[in-house]
């Protein structure tokens, strides 16, 4: 069987037998509830495709899924191959293991004498690295169908769902128009007219969702939930919603473990910018995966960044302070509750009024030695002139956000390593 346990609750969840996406008992109560893989490969291989969901398969559970309900090899590569074309026809190119190079310009400066890796997701599928999230929920769905599993009973007769303010949103859209599978999307009345164009284009279903007097919470979320409540696949990237969304950003990480042990350097320190967290705790979980599989002997620290205008992932983290996590997902509302002003930020894209998947986060940070840093406007902005003049990646101010941490806390470490993922649009 291939399983999903609930990190709250312990509830278990046969992902052939039903969506392995929500915990079932995650309503009404005060646990915090995500689901993670339960059992993970024995030792998995790595191939030598350049595509990740071909290169990691045997590390992924929809790939380990396929096998398990008689599908071979080929049909997993057959699947894959089928996306990766349309994907290609929707936004000119498919999944590809993204660059991560040495930028002493950029390290030069801020005073960083050391190393600074950054990894480039500005090139992938619709400009960041969601796609990956939403790529691993897709190619799950295409497994139950292809298997008629009982979990994709009519599957197709339900649409998608999305929260997000842009980049997310995007991904979401590309991947549904590459597999024909109708979409709404959830997005707040300030997101950039651009974004709100290509949308439409891809053949997305938009809904702006304003803030209701009164109501606590991402209103583009709350309307999300009750889309989902209505029957939608949760096709976003809370862990809350879908476990599965996490697992294909874990590709992310084993890319840059592989490159790691190849070039025989560990960062001291991996600075992360975090809104939701689902980049972060995918990080934080193929990063263990990797060192747990031999490819990496130490885990850098995991620090997450996130801007003064919104921080509930900090708060968090200083409410944990002696306190045992697994006691913690127990009482949820203790640490983790929705930003109570307006967040606001040239950060737009990590404005997200809860960490979503901060357990998990929180989990990574505790293993590594890793911390959280809250970062003001003007590093936020010093980290996006500096991304721009100093490397040839054309980042938006969300995806250098990560840099505005290693600006705040250049003691973390002599060799860091940041992500660049957002494209500008």
């Amino acid at each position: 069987m291939v399983g999903f346990r609930c990190h709250g609750c312990g509830a278990q969840v046969d992902a052939g037998l039903a969506l392995a996406f929500r915990c079932p008992n995650a309503d009404g109560n005060d646990v915090d509830h995500v689901l993670v893989v339960d059992n993970e490969a024995p030792s998995p291989s790595i191939g030598s495709e350049t595509d990740p969901f071909l290169r990691y398969r045997a590390w992924l559970s929809p790939y380990r899924l396929a096998r398990e309900a008689g599908l071979p090899d080929t049909a997993w590569a057959d699947l894959v191959g089928q996306l990766d074309n349309a994907l290609t026809t929707v936004d000119g190119h498919g999944f590809r293991v993204t660059p991560m190079a040495d930028r002493p310009a950029l390290a030069e400066a801020f005073g960083l004498s050391g190393a600074l890796f950054v990894k480039d997701e500005t090139g992938n599928v619709s400009g960041s690295h969601k796609a990956r999230h939403l790529m691993g929920v897709m190619l799950y769905l295409r497994v139950l169908e292809t298997a008629r599993l009982p979990a994709g009973d009519n599957i197709r007769s339900r649409r998608l769902a999305i929260a997000s303010c842009g980049n997310a949103a995007l991904a979401a859209a590309v991947v549904a128009r590459a597999a024909n599978w109708p979409l709404d999307v959830f997005i707040p009345p300030d997101a950039d007219m651009s974004v709100k164009a290509r949308l439409r284009e891809l053949g997305a279903q938009i809904t702006i969702c304003d803030r209701r007097p009164g109501e606590t919470g991402d209103p583009c979320y709350l309307r999300f939930r009750e889309a989902v409540a209505a029957g939608a696949i949760p096709f976003g990237v809370q862990g809350t919603d879908n476990g599965l969304a996490i697992e294909g950003g874990r590709t992310l990480a084993f890319e840059m473990a592989e490159e790691f042990h190849r070039i025989g350097t560990i960062p001291d320190a991996l600075f992360v910018q975090v809104g939701g967290g689902a980049l972060a705790s995918a990080l934080a979980q193929g990063l263990a995966l990797a060192r747990a599989n031999g490819l990496l002997p130490k885990l850098p620290k995991l620090i997450t960044v996130q801007t003064a205008g919104c921080a509930p992932l900090a708060r968090a983290w200083e409410r944990l302070d002696g306190i045992d996590l697994a006691t913690a997902a127990k009482t949820r509302s203790k640490f983790m509750w929705p930003w109570e002003t307006t967040p606001s930020s040239l950060a737009h894209g990590i404005l997200d009024d809860e960490t979503y998947d901060w357990w998990a986060i929180a989990e990574g940070m505790r293993a590594s030695g890793g911390s959280t840093v809250v970062v003001d406007e003007a590093q936020v902005a010093a980290a996006h002139r500096a991304g721009r003049t100093h490397t040839d990646i054309v980042a938006s101010a969300t995806g250098t956000a990560g840099l505005a941490g290693a600006i705040a806390k250049p003691e973390a470490g002599k060799q860091i390593a940041v992500i660049f993922s957002g494209v500008e649009r």
